[in-house]
């Protein structure tokens, strides 16, 4: 009985994650062409141990300066610093944008935030009051649930995805799932304040 009982909840399990697997694929291929925006969110990544945006981070950051050079905006990074980086995500993304011509007084931080209901709740306080039409930058497979994320705090998001390296296609996709199912579930049991 009881080995049929966890063989019926591996089963479901496994249906479960499919089933999530496929929605965040769904949602990554079909999302909306942006909209207005009067503000960018550009979310952090890894910084390498020399103290450099990841390729990840780089090709976020290279999106985000292809925007704000077809259109000037405030942007807000974000990221703090994890455990195994020499510097905050949010100050290496400030000082890659300033760089390249960013202007200083159109680039705020947050070095506070650990995941990404912080981190767009975070920029969301640095960014002019009454912002509500912005646009986030982000991985692409990871926009969807940003721009989730950015709906349920009261935001008009529009959003665009910077690729990813082939050779980490199905592990980001595989912990995006994980992510998207924990959000699911927090809408009905609060849980642990963590991120995959």
């Amino acid at each position: 009985m009881v080995i049929k009982l966890v063989g019926w909840l591996v089963l479901l399990s496994a249906l479960a994650f499919a089933g999530l697997f496929a929605h965040l694929l769904y949602r990554e291929y079909t999302l909306p062409r942006p909209g207005t925006y009067t503000a960018m969110i550009v979310l952090g990544a890894q910084v390498d141990p020399d103290g450099t945006p990841s390729v990840q981070l780089e090709w976020r950051l290279s999106k985000a300066l292809d925007i704000y050079n077809h259109q000037r905006l405030p942007i807000a990074v974000t990221g703090a610093k994890g455990t195994d980086e020499p510097a905050s995500e949010a100050s290496v993304m400030r000082a890659w944008l300033l760089e390249r011509g960013v202007k200083e007084e159109d680039v705020m931080m947050d070095e506070s935030s650990f995941n990404t209901k912080e981190n767009i709740a975070n920029a969301l306080t640095l960014l002019p009051q009454g912002t509500k039409d912005v646009m986030i930058v982000t991985s692409d497979y990871h926009l969807p649930r940003a721009l989730q994320i950015a709906r349920d705090q009261g935001l008009n998001p529009s959003g665009t995805g910077s690729p990813i390296k082939p050779e980490y296609w199905l592990k980001n996709h595989f912990r995006e799932t994980l992510a998207w199912g924990k959000y699911l579930v927090e809408k009905v049991i609060p849980l642990p304040n963590i991120d995959f």
